[in-house]
């Protein structure tokens, strides 16, 4: 099985015969793990806060309005971005509508790939479970912030490729997946400390979300993989 890793989504190799892995630790991806676990019935996903706000307005069933500006929840929305916010007693059965800065508008780059999953921290040994069972080839896809290149996101692919090579025979396929492992071998005995010191840890401890930073660094502590469906574009659980 040969993995990469693509370090932002206009980096992100020809898919054919493979498929994505996309992760935004910080937060997006970690929120939509948080609230497929919390019940929520599956997650629409938009590249804007408008688009986001004029689907949920027509759509007749349970919803939930998620999104972050600037790490904040935006006017209007029911909630931002904070993984931690989903709960089952108020939110399962309900359809998210969901629009972020970066994680969503990675999903939507990789959106004609057949096999889109979604990463993190928190699900990486089902990930990587889902990866050993499929047999597959593969590109772990990070979202990066504002086209700049996220420690949080390389720590992700590299939490995936660590749990991978316990369970299959893994060839990689490039310098930047080799990276990834040996950044995540090192500092996964503090995972706390490595993705507050990241540029986009700082950003949510200087919104006043330190809270998510140690959501986000639990590793294993969501057993649930979501993946990619289309018609419309939203993520739901497997099985």
């Amino acid at each position: 099985m040969n993995i990469d890793v693509a370090v932002l989504p206009s980096h992100l190799p020809s898919p054919a015969g493979r498929c994505v892995v996309v992760f935004d630790v910080l937060r997006a991806t970690t929120s939509m793990v948080a609230a497929l676990a919390a019940g929520v019935a599956e997650i629409r996903i938009f590249g804007d806060l408008e688009s986001a706000r004029a689907a949920a307005a027509v759509h007749p069933g349970p919803k939930l309005l998620c999104g972050e500006q600037r790490c904040l929840r935006p006017e209007g929305f029911d909630l931002g971005n904070s993984p931690a916010a989903f709960n089952r007693e108020a939110h399962a059965g309900r359809v998210a509508f969901m629009a972020t800065t970066n994680g969503t508008r990675a999903i939507l780059a990789a959106a004609a790939v057949n096999t889109v999953l979604i990463g993190a921290l928190v699900n990486a040994g089902a990930v990587a479970g889902e990866l050993a069972r499929r047999d597959q080839d593969a590109v772990l896809l990070c979202a990066g912030t504002d086209g700049q290149v996220t420690l949080e996101d390389l720590l992700g692919c590299g939490a995936v490729l660590d749990e991978l090579s316990q369970r299959a025979q893994v060839a990689l396929a490039s310098d930047t997946a080799r990276l990834a492992l040996r950044l995540w071998r090192a500092t996964q005995h503090d995972v706390v400390a490595a993705l507050s010191d990241a540029q986009g840890g700082r950003n949510v401890i200087a919104a006043g979300l330190a809270d998510d930073i140690a959501f986000a660094a639990a590793v294993n502590s969501v057993p649930l993989v979501g993946a990619v469906q289309r018609d419309p574009l939203r993520v739901a659980g497997l099985g």
